[in-house]
């Protein structure tokens, strides 16, 4: 602002472009001294928004071309981004995949637009993703990416080795990230610069139209690669102590349709991506492409509020609740319905993980040994007001999770699990999707890969 009377014109204007086009934050700069100044509010001039241009229409080829790519597909994936829900087209969405019914695999922030027992669900892919999910994509002849930027977490490094051998079309409402692409070396069939949801309207009334292969044995295959290589195998419930993955499959056994979930980032938030199955009607909200520590505290008080004092499920680490703990008052003082999952492994494994990988498994500044503190979590809970339960072994967690979200009004559950606990599986920088660590043996990767394989190791 470089001038006091312009505050209200520029106060609008900024409420403007943070809802037009491609949402998104704006930042507005007062000056000190003007934060002091004295204005007439009646006498300051308005901003007036612009006239809404027309669309322009998604040229007539392009979905011709898309169509006919569909149909000659063997192994087609459909990627679903947050800009389908961003374009409220989550209804076109859901008749888009009952018409291609292809495989789908979700962005981590429409994991929960997907029931776990859609046959449809692929799952989750990326750096922090499920092998099988990234088997799917990397061996894939077309991908329909609608709304998702794909980047370097959902498509890893180089981006030129993202589903090498699949024709590519990708649909985004923001042309720079369309460009980014050929900068970047990865090709593409098509690049739409489009609403996600108009593109899904133009594209519905042309799909009846043409015939499309037998997807049948790419079904299968895949049904395979689920069965083979599960996220959360049966050995992991045999452990004593609580196995992350196994306390993702009973929390999403225990929770209901319809409830919400905030979750904060490292470990925990993959974990969840990586495992929960979500029921229908079910909402998931994180700070995605940011993933702040500290964001599910404050986030499920808002939310909680925002539903009218509805019960929501935050899950958050040792970590990041350390960044806003004294939040914790505001539960307990509006006696917010909230369950706090604490995920406490007492360090930052995510930060050990990639230690492990480059740094020869040193945890400075990530563990205890390496110089972090804690605190007694449960007694800093209940100084707050909270009921607490706290969970050690793998047989606590139903039970107590039970306990936990079927009391009333605040519970703040301390999931104790090992610091040496990781993401399994997980894309080390510079190694392709389909080949994450641990590394398969060779001769079962090599056997299950459709594509060339790029990796080192493979060849």
């Amino acid at each position: 602002i470089s001038d006091p009377s312009r505050i209200r014109y520029e106060l609008e204007k900024a409420a403007f472009i943070a809802c037009a086009g491609r949402p998104g934050p704006v930042v507005v700069d007062i000056p000190d001294d003007f934060q002091r100044a004295m204005i007439d509010p009646d006498t300051l001039e308005a901003f007036v928004a612009p006239p809404e241009a027309s669309p322009s229409e998604i040229p007539r080829e392009q979905i011709r071309r898309c169509v006919e790519l569909l149909a000659g597909a063997s192994r087609p994936v459909l990627i679903a981004g947050w800009g389908i829900r961003l374009a409220h087209a989550g209804a076109d969405f859901e008749r888009l995949a009952a018409e291609l019914a292809i495989p789908i695999a979700p962005t981590w922030a429409m994991r929960d637009t997907i029931p776990a027992d859609d046959p449809l669900l692929v799952g989750a892919f990326g750096t922090h993703g499920t092998r099988y999910g990234n088997f799917t994509v990397q061996n894939a002849d077309l991908l329909l990416s609608i709304g998702a930027r794909l980047d370097t977490r959902e498509a890893g490094s180089p981006i030129s080795w993202f589903a090498r051998e699949a024709r590519k079309v990708i649909v985004d409402v923001d042309p720079c990230e369309l460009a980014k692409f050929k900068t970047l070396g990865m090709d593409a069939e098509m690049l739409i610069a489009a609403d996600a949801g108009r593109f899904i309207r133009a594209l519905l009334p042309e799909l009846g139209r043409t015939a499309r292969r037998d997807l049948s044995p790419w079904k299968s295959r895949i049904a395979a690669w689920k069965r083979q290589w599960p996220i959360c195998p049966e050995e992991n419930f045999r452990d004593p102590d609580v196995n992350p993955y196994v306390f993702v499959k009973t929390l999403s056994e225990l929770t209901r349709e319809g409830d919400t979930f905030i979750l904060d980032t490292g470990c925990a938030l993959a974990w969840m991506m990586q495992a929960f199955d979500f029921k229908k009607g079910q909402r998931l909200f994180h700070a995605f492409n940011n993933t702040p520590m500290g964001y599910a505290l404050p986030g499920a008080i808002g939310a909680s509020f925002a539903l009218d004092r509805s019960r929501v499920i935050c899950v958050t680490g040792d970590g990041a609740l350390q960044m806003n703990i004294q939040e914790l008052v505001t539960v307990t003082r509006h006696d917010l319905p909230i369950k706090i999952v604490l995920v406490n492994n007492r360090g930052h494994s995510m930060i050990q993980q990639t230690q492990d990988q480059w740094l020869g498994s040193r945890y400075l500044a990530s563990s205890v040994e390496g110089g972090l503190a804690f605190p007694d979590f449960v007694k800093v809970a209940q100084a707050y007001g909270f009921r607490t339960v706290d969970i050690t072994t793998n047989s606590d967690l139903r039970p107590k999770l039970r306990e936990a979200l079927q009391a009333e009004g605040p519970v703040f559950c301390n999931v104790n699990i090992r610091a040496d606990r990781r993401v399994i599986p997980q894309v080390k920088f510079g190694r392709p999707l389909e080949d994450p660590d641990p590394p398969l043996p060779r001769e079962e990767f090599l056997s299950n890969m459709i594509v060339k394989p790029m990796s080192p190791a493979a060849s």
